[in-house]
């Protein structure tokens, strides 16, 4: 896809940006990372784009709903729409798309599954 999108040759190898992100990764599974820095090119529509950085301000260990997520973008009633947001994520863990849940709390559906979804949630909880 993201050939497609970027109409762009990807060549396999090592970059400053992967070791950056590996690195960082390996933290936050360690419980010593929070805040990711790698610097990231996101490719979505500019909805979604709203969506992800908003997604990227969720502290860590905390959660929001997809309405509170559609309020803070000024589209109240678009819930459905950041759900589908979320979903199209395509960096798990560094957008982190796991800590939105249904309004009721309930945590609903994740790419990973909905345990690994609680899984990374008490990991961060247990990180903070």
């Amino acid at each position: 896809r993201m050939r497609q999108k970027t109409k762009a040759v990807i060549i396999p190898g090592r970059t400053q940006v992967i070791n950056l992100i590996e690195t960082e990764l390996k933290q936050y599974f360690n419980g010593k990372l929070q805040q990711f820095t790698t610097p990231l090119f996101l490719l979505g529509s500019p909805f979604q784009q709203r969506v992800w950085d908003e997604l990227m301000k969720i502290p860590s260990g905390e959660t929001r709903s997809y309405t509170d997520i559609a309020v803070a973008i000024g589209h109240p009633t678009a819930f459905r729409a950041v759900a589908q947001a979320n979903g199209a994520n395509q960096l798990a863990i560094i957008i982190p798309c796991h800590r939105v849940i249904n309004l009721n709390g309930d945590l609903a559906g994740y790419g990973g599954g909905v345990s690994r979804k609680q899984w990374l949630l008490d990991l961060e909880k247990n990180e903070n």
